[in-house]
């Protein structure tokens, strides 16, 4: 059974920082394409970052591009997502997903597509 397991949310001050994890476990993560998406309060989930299975690629939604970095490590299983010079803008449930993509990354921020998501990781932006 596939599941992905975020953890590292949680509340920091604004122009803070965090680091997100997601990890796998029923499945090796080498042939998926790993993307974070958030959804704040009353607004649609928005997509975030991707990186392809062999982190060579990767693609960021606008309002994040210059400040958040997503890695991966398949030998242990899991990707990450870095949140630098975080804003209140930036509070939201943060979700990783996985989709079956060999080395290419979706063009499209398309939640629909995705094989498994994690249960989410609460991340507050607040003085």
């Amino acid at each position: 059974q596939l599941q992905l397991v975020e953890s590292g949310g949680g509340l920091v001050q604004p122009g803070g920082s965090l680091r997100l994890s997601c990890a796998a476990s029923g499945f090796t993560l080498d042939h998926y394409a790993i993307g974070w998406f958030r959804q704040a309060p009353g607004k649609e989930r928005e997509g975030v970052a991707y990186i392809s299975s062999s982190g060579r690629a990767t693609k960021y939604g606008d309002s994040v591009k210059g400040r958040f970095t997503i890695s991966r490590d398949n030998a242990k299983n899991t990707a990450y997502l870095q949140l630098n010079n975080l804003n209140p803008e930036d509070t939201a449930i943060y979700f990783c997903a996985s989709i079956e993509l060999v080395d290419i990354i979706p063009i499209l921020w398309d939640c629909s597509v995705h094989d498994a998501w994690g249960q989410g990781t609460q991340v507050t932006v607040s003085s």
